[in-house]
């Protein structure tokens, strides 16, 4: 037997194998589902998992986001919205008590650190977060099993769900400001994301998209236990280390920047969260989708289809 047995769906049977393109993981899942029972061997499995076996998963995945409900979908994304504007209250809380700090180090170290927390607790939930979905819903369409229009939909659904959700919860951290005494911390925020022109702020929302999406594969690649959190705690530290710009934590924080202070306007507001969204939508398709699926599927595609 393979020494990486293949993955099962969630309600345990095998990823289909219609797909137009035929590699050799693909023949090696078919000889070993047909030799091995995938309920008990396969979840018992603890081994790295093959990477054409992780994006079978993925596309899969990506499907059953793309076949939901449009309400279920926007009810989930409103509830992701809620959630990461938990990471925006953490980390204005940390730069309003770090404030008197003389190592920029130390700040910044500590805001990295909290920034992760509503991205664990949205991701670990199973809410629908857009920047997950700019990769992991893209690799059906790159597999031909889904039409853009599908993932069209998909995305602005979660896109103004998640908008939705952080809207609501930057009035709900507004009303309790006199509880958390992060003002100060909120405007500071607000200042780091309207400060930059437009290609500083597309790249760093494009790499801050590349890391979510990667963090998206990471889960994908993993098995459901501490590795997860770890894989997502990680790319979303880095992503507090480096400051860089994420669309929907970022738009939680904007209009809790806006709500508390004069010193924002609408404007501002609009002007990040377009451009955050459409680096991180570019970081997220290109960088990982188009990229994962390009080196796993085409690069192993057999010639005896």
């Amino acid at each position: 037997m393979n020494d990486d047995p293949n993955i099962v769906l969630p309600d345990g049977t095998p990823p289909s194998h219609d797909s137009e393109l035929q590699t050799e993981r693909s023949k090696e899942r078919t000889q070993e589902n047909d030799r091995y029972v995938p309920v008990i061997v396969k979840r018992m499995d603890e081994v790295r998992r093959h990477p054409d076996d992780v994006l079978e998963y993925a596309i899969q995945e990506g499907l059953e986001q793309l076949d939901r409900p449009a309400l279920s979908l926007f009810l989930s994304a409103v509830a992701a919205g809620l959630i990461v504007g938990f990471s925006a209250m953490a980390v204005a809380v940390v730069v309003t008590v770090t404030a008197d700090l003389e190592s920029p180090l130390v700040s910044r170290l500590l805001m990295a650190t909290v920034y992760p927390l509503g991205f664990v607790m949205c991701v670990m939930s199973g809410a629908q977060l857009f920047t997950e979905h700019t990769a992991t819903a893209v690799y059906p369409v790159l597999d031909h099993k889904a039409h853009f229009l599908r993932l069209l939909r998909l995305w602005g659904i979660v896109v103004v769900g998640n908008l939705l959700g952080t809207l609501i919860g930057a009035g709900l951290l507004t009303a309790v400001d006199d509880v958390t005494g992060a003002r100060d911390g909120y405007v500071e925020i607000g200042q780091h994301l309207v400060e930059f022109q437009f290609v500083p702020l597309l790249i760093s929302a494009l790499l801050a998209g590349w890391l979510m999406a990667l963090g998206a594969w990471l889960v994908v690649s993993t098995h459901p236990d501490i590795s997860q959190f770890v894989s997502i705690y990680i790319v979303t530290f880095l992503i507090g280390l480096g400051g860089f710009h994420h669309s929907i934590a970022g738009s939680a924080e904007m209009f809790t920047a806006y709500f508390i202070s004069d010193h924002f306007t609408w404007t501002q507001c609009m002007r990040f969260i377009g451009v955050a969204l459409i680096g991180n939508l570019i970081g997220g398709s290109l960088f990982v989708a188009v990229l994962n699926y390009a080196h796993i599927r085409k690069t192993q595609e057999t010639t005896d289809n």
